[in-house]
């Protein structure tokens, strides 16, 4: 309990955790904006072949110039099953009887046709210009959308593991600043582009980093803020992600460019580098990773900020050893990775964490898939998603506060698990009930990770948090890239996609029970503190001074 003690003298919830959590929010809400960039970007507007006698107004042979726009569309492009235009065929000749009314579909099918070897002419009434549209990633080439997008996660991946080690190498702070500074470089570079490959590179690098902005975030927070506080702080910045997609959605309807929206939502990350640098290190890394100067320093700023007076007379490297001392000797040298393979209680913690963000993973993009049948209008889609997590997000707020971490996430991952199951096997005509079941699974799902992640910081020693962090943030992209692979059972059952999407969210709560609750208690920041059960004394203000033991 000794950190916190310390918090308390520098003011625990002062100024500075305001300005912090304020900026740390706003940094987040517009990191959202990447993540999801492609679905409007990359949208998919309505396009056919280009023929000469209906698109270049040059042409006026065969008295074309009598015939209605939609005449020369019979003519010149053949109708798919729907009856509908060929998005990817042409006729290689005009058929001229097909403006009869007595000519059957099956002159369509016989007549010679060819793909589109003079491009595409694309509906712009919708989206003026998207990557798409761009670089013709339609027909032969509509397989390289989502290699950008699987490009974006493989790059977090990545990210979560290199910056990761380096946040609990060289700091949280110098990392977050870095990772800031490069999505707004990486992604500002993308609009302007040349080919697509280099958007490809150019979003891959974006990826490296905003996993890493996100656990920062957490973690800077997190190691500022009492334990009483914790779990208002993490939520507000979840919540952030939420809002950001709303967000996210109006300004996509308003921005219909792609290149002016990538614009708008990199420039200001390098806008927000300016006042991200008066963020201060955190002192509970710099103390157990043996730089005790320096973190007396630290926490001497933060008392000044938020108006803590003679703070130099308390706050002395002599008393903040003396309060920290089994810390420091826990740390008497800096920790070694290694350490890890012989702490069997922090690989089994974050074996379960790990799994658990993986099913809130697979699940998560699962629904995503399965509520896209609300409708077309995919701005309205997106802001609808952010304010179904937005609200999930607070709901959690009141069962993390009142049951705890453990219970918040067995309750959402049970209740997610089984809307999923019970949706699975509703039949198509009960639509209202399946919009109702999915909202709910989603919803239940946006719960259960937030408690997951504040679960994460609590559970995980401080000196390897960002580190283990990462490990847990790769199962988490993981499940991102699996959820999508695992339509194609499609093409076996219709049921088997959705029934593993409920399975896997089940067996979260049979890996979540194990681990300890640690609601109201303070962080573990060393190894020692977890494979030993550390008892923490904490002094409980009442009339009659107590003290409560708790035990990780």
């Amino acid at each position: 309990m000794s950190f916190d003690e310390l918090l308390d003298q520098a003011g625990g919830l002062g100024r500075f955790q305001i300005f912090q959590l304020v900026l740390l929010c706003i940094t987040n809400l517009l990191t959202s904006f990447h993540i999801v960039l492609e679905n409007f970007t990359a949208a998919i507007p309505d396009h056919r072949c280009w023929v000469q006698i209906l698109d270049n107004d040059t042409s006026s042979g065969n008295d074309t110039g009598t015939l209605s726009q939609d005449a020369l569309l019979r003519i010149s492009i053949p109708l798919d099953s729907n009856l509908k235009p060929e998005k990817c065929r042409r006729f290689i000749h005009p058929q001229w009887q097909l403006l009869h009314l007595n000519e059957t579909v099956t002159n369509t099918a016989e007549a010679d046709t060819e793909p589109c070897v003079d491009g595409w002419v694309y509906d712009r009434s919708y989206f003026p210009s998207t990557i798409i549209t761009e670089w013709d990633l339609v027909c032969e080439s509509q397989s390289l959308k989502p290699m950008v997008q699987t490009l974006f996660m493989t790059g977090s991946l990545l990210g979560s593991l290199i910056y990761s080690l380096l946040s609990d190498r060289f700091g949280r702070k110098v990392v977050y600043l870095w990772c800031l500074l490069q999505l707004g470089i990486v992604d500002t570079a993308a609009t302007f582009a040349p080919t697509f490959l280099i958007y490809c590179i150019l979003r891959f690098c974006a990826g490296l980093s905003v996993m890493t902005i996100m656990i920062n975030s957490s973690c800077l927070m997190s190691e500022w803020t009492v334990s009483q506080r914790k779990s208002v702080g993490i939520v507000l910045i979840l919540s952030s992600y939420s809002i950001g997609q709303m967000f996210l959605g109006g300004l996509a309807f308003a921005i219909r460019k792609w290149y002016i929206l990538q614009l708008a939502v990199s420039v200001p990350l390098l806008v927000l580098l300016f006042p991200s640098r008066k963020l201060v290190e955190s002192f509970r890394w710099l103390i157990v990773t043996n730089q005790l100067e320096k973190g007396v320093k630290e926490l001497r700023r933060v008392a000044h900020i938020n108006g803590k007076k003679n703070i130099e007379e308390t706050l002395t490297i002599e008393y903040v050893k003396s309060t920290i001392q089994k810390e420091l000797d826990a740390v008497q040298t800096k920790p070694s990775i290694f350490q890890l393979f012989h702490a069997p209680k922090v690989i089994m913690r974050t074996c379960c964490l790990s799994f658990s963000r993986f099913s809130s993973a697979v699940s998560f993009y699962g629904l995503v898939l399965n509520l896209q049948h609300l409708g077309s209008n995919i701005f309205l889609f997106q802001v609808l998603f952010g304010a179904i997590m937005l609200t999930a997000r607070f709901i959690s707020l009141w069962t993390l506060n009142y049951i705890g971490r453990r219970t918040n996430q067995t309750l959402f991952s049970f209740l997610a698990g089984v809307s999923i199951l019970v949706n699975t096997f509703l039949p198509q005509e009960m639509q209202t009930l399946r919009v109702v079941l999915a909202t709910l699974g989603i919803g239940s799902v946006s719960a259960a990770s937030t408690g997951s992640a504040l679960h994460q910081v609590e559970l995980l020693p401080t000196v390897f948090r960002s580190t283990l962090g990462g490990i847990t943030t790769v199962f988490h992209r993981i499940g991102a890239i699996l959820a999508p692979l695992l339509m194609t059972f499609l093409g076996y059952s219709l049921r088997l996609p959705w029934i593993i999407y409920g399975v896997i969210t089940l067996l979260a709560v049979l890996v979540i029970l194990p681990l300890p609750e640690t609601r109201n208690q303070p962080l573990v920041n060393t190894i020692q503190d977890v494979e030993n059960n550390t008892k923490y004394s904490r002094k409980v203000k009442q009339e009659d001074t107590s003290t409560k033991v708790t035990q990780f």
